[in-house]
């Protein structure tokens, strides 16, 4: 199996595609079946070759409603909710305390849109974010060094670097959005930020999933 291989083995990495637009599908299977899996399939290969294709339409469903809803911020509130396509069922102990790390920053991540105008609070979530940034790359390097000994293949290896790469590039745009946003104040480039680690942090999850497999 090729890395690319790899990759169609599984769905995108889309929050807006796995808790709003799924959510949605799965209702409409209950009457129609084939209906269902004909657009699930067809918006994950639009996301796919899209990326961000989803939430462009959500965005217009919205916009053409009228409807006065912030969907950066509502998405980083769904955030803290469990989705089964970003949880690591693993059995193994290392992979149970990465999901919970995992798990742990995207909630706190997703309190910041009720924190974030009051200045004590947030200043408090900063430090919890940087504490549960640090406690997910220990969780990562520990999956990494547990699995190196039993012949991690190496476009697994290549990946699940890459991913922790990305996602240290991503906590440092985070923590420079957070400087900027002190000096004007634009909260919805916060809620991008976090947005896109939050996004960076299920691909870990989803990388994860066949580790050492």
């Amino acid at each position: 199996m090729t890395m690319d291989d790899d990759n169609d083995a599984s769905s995108v990495v889309s929050l807006p595609l796995h808790v709003v637009m799924f959510p949605v599908l799965d209702e409409l299977q209950k009457t129609n079946l084939s209906e269902a899996q004909t657009l699930r399939a067809a918006f994950n290969k639009a996301e796919k070759e899209n990326p961000g294709i989803t939430q462009d339409l959500i965005s217009g469903i919205i916009k053409s409603a009228s409807t006065d809803v912030n969907i950066t911020e509502s998405l980083l509130r769904l955030a803290a909710y469990d989705c089964e396509e970003y949880t690591l069922t693993r059995p193994e102990t290392e992979f149970k305390k990465l999901n919970h790390r995992a798990r742990s920053l995207k909630q706190i991540l997703s309190k910041i849109p009720d924190e974030i105008h009051d200045r004590a609070k947030f200043l408090q979530t900063i430090k919890d974010i940087a504490s549960a940034i640090k406690d997910l790359l220990d969780s990562v390097n520990e999956v990494f060094k547990k699995h190196q000994a039993h012949q991690l293949l190496e476009h697994k290896k290549q990946m699940l670097e890459h991913q922790k790469k990305e996602f240290v590039k991503y906590s440092k745009s985070f923590s420079d959005t957070l400087k900027t946003y002190f000096k004007d104040g634009k909260s919805d480039n916060v809620f991008i930020s976090a947005n896109r680690l939050i996004n960076q942090t299920n691909t870990i999850l989803k990388t994860s999933k066949t580790i050492g497999q």
